[in-house]
């Protein structure tokens, strides 16, 4: 039973989605405290949350069968990613779901400071009726700054030029002079964007380069009269910098839905500032957004734990969004390929080198190599090595990797080598998925094959000499052993023989084949999950 704690509350048509999903139980604890959720977390296989529940160091310190944390939402700011990643916990969030309505909150703030929206709404309340007072200003032919081109930033880009708005932005990611299909101009720089931009929009993540970005030598160079929204993160902005501008008047106003900290202290200085629309975060909170980051979040969570299925992680870097069936084959096969190679090997692990041939598998390589690698060397770790901590695990350790893309057109079918050198030898391992979708094993170390990889197997490496497979065949008989297949690769004087079996070999025919060396010079049994 696949067990999910759902810490933040969620939408009624998540829950449903869970309990209709068969050997899946979910458990409603939310408002846990720290030490609370540390004592509870390790007994499920996987947590939900939203924004308020905080998943610290502590909490993950004994992660026992944890291996996934969804987020209803896009900022994982309440997460400890680190601790996550070193516990070899998935954490994932749902970039998509609220776009479109962070976007419009964004675009109702920009409209809010704009027209003294707040502050006339309690004018007329008061039974008043000075229009001079709230002359605002229009969208239309300002100049709008972006921070940050992701999906919101973009939403925002084409909403504002619907407004006739200029656009300038700044992305780190982008290159060329435009981009949104042509609608915005690209700057250099951040500099470049204060510069230019009657209006400011925050649209990028929490970082140690944006961390206070919008402080007081920042502000300096902008616009007077600046307007500025955020409803990215609070910590992008200097509160007290961002105060100071407001009441000089350099900045004339501001709409913020996101804060340092949430909610913000009693004594943050925007709280009475000048000039300013504050919202309690609410980006995502639409009836239809808080719909989709519930029933996104779930979904991620169960394909997760139910298929091995990663989509939106933020902790594991270089895994492609969206994989195909015959990538999944790779994928899979690939692990299969770093436990054979790993039965092989002896001594310390220096380096491992994974070569793809196939322009198909170009995008996947990176994601093929971690695969390799855990595959190799879960079984001599007492640690859960997996895809998300694996990158870290090999770098504390000393191993080299090395990643080599062959994409040239030629006979070679797409097909996947893995050469791990130790400082007793090298060895290597080449397969392929075939045109049925099933995985092959073409080669070990230059003994050629085509061998389905699943199940009990034992691969015995001996003198090529009359008799050894008859001798083998005799010890397995008389130790009750069932073989389910077998094959024979010859390579010099050597051969490499590998018997199929119908169950795990005992320790007893182990050391019955060990004993008749020569001829038999290796026995390596093999336990590898079935196909799915």
């Amino acid at each position: 039973m696949i067990k999910i704690l759902v810490a933040d509350p969620l939408a009624e048509e998540g829950m449903k989605r869970i309990a209709a999903t068969p050997g899946v139980q979910a458990d409603v604890k939310t408002g846990l405290a720290e030490d609370e959720l540390a004592k509870i977390v390790g007994d499920y296989d996987g947590m939900i949350i939203r924004s308020g529940v905080k998943v610290t160091a502590k909490v993950l310190a004994n992660p026992g069968k944890l291996r996934a944390v969804a987020r209803a939402g896009v900022g994982v700011d309440n997460v400890d990613i680190k601790a996550a990643t070193q516990a070899g916990i998935l954490v994932m969030n749902t970039p998509d779901a609220n776009t479109i309505s962070t976007a419009e909150q964004t675009m109702n703030l920009l409209l809010a400071v704009s027209r003294h929206t707040a502050k006339a709404d309690i004018h007329v309340r008061d039974k008043q009726w000075n229009r001079k007072a709230y002359v605002g200003t229009q969208l239309a032919g300002k100049t709008l700054g972006i921070i940050g081109l992701g999906r919101v930033g973009s939403a925002v880009a084409r909403r504002a030029a619907a407004f006739e708005m200029k656009l300038v932005a700044f992305d780190p990611f982008y290159s060329g002079d435009t981009a949104v299909d042509g609608l915005v101009n690209l700057c250099k720089s951040r500099e470049e964007v204060f510069a230019q931009a009657d209006y400011l929009t925050l649209h990028t993540k929490l970082s140690d380069d944006t961390k206070a970005m919008i402080n007081k030598a920042n502000i300096a160079k902008m616009k007077d009269g600046v307007r500025i929204v955020n409803s990215s993160r609070g910590g992008v902005i200097h509160d007290a910098d961002l105060a100071e501008a407001l009441a000089s008047g350099k900045v004339a106003a501001a709409g913020i839905d996101v804060y340092t900290t949430e909610p913000p202290a009693p004594d943050n200085p925007l709280l009475t500032a000048p000039n300013t629309i504050l919202a309690p975060h609410l980006g995502a909170s639409t009836e239809e957004a808080q719909l989709a980051v519930t029933l996104d979040a779930v979904d991620i969570l169960l394909n997760y734990l139910t298929k091995g299925e990663i989509r939106w992680a933020v902790n594991v870097a270089g895994l492609p969004s969206q994989m195909s069936d015959r990538d999944k084959a790779y994928v899979d096969l690939a692990q299969r390929m770093g436990t054979i190679i790993g039965r092989l090997c002896t001594g310390v692990i220096e380096s491992v080198g994974v070569t793809t041939h196939g322009e198909s598998l170009h995008g996947l390589a990176g994601t093929l190599l971690k695969q390799l690698l855990v595959g190799l060397l879960s079984p001599h770790f007492t640690a859960r090595l997996n895809m998300i901590n694996i990158d870290a695990f090999v770098k504390e350790r000393g191993i080299k990797t090395e990643l080599t893309t062959d994409t040239a057109i030629s006979s070679i079918t797409d097909s996947v080598r893995l050469k791990v050198s130790t400082n007793e030898g090298v060895h290597e391992v080449l397969g392929e998925i075939f045109v049925d979708g099933r995985p092959r094993i073409m080669a070990i170390d230059g003994y050629e094959m085509s061998l389905v990889p699943e199940g009990e197997m034992v691969m015995i490496q001996n003198d090529d000499q009359p008799g050894v497979i008859g001798m083998v065949g005799t010890i397995l008989g008389d130790h009750k052993v069932n073989i389910a297949d077998f094959m024979l690769s010859r390579q010099k004087n050597k051969a490499l023989m590998t018997f199929k079996l119908d169950a795990p070999m005992p320790e007893p025919t182990l050391k019955a084949l060990q004993a008749r060396k020569p001829p038999i010079n290796l026995v390596l049994p093999v336990t590898l999950p079935p196909l799915g």
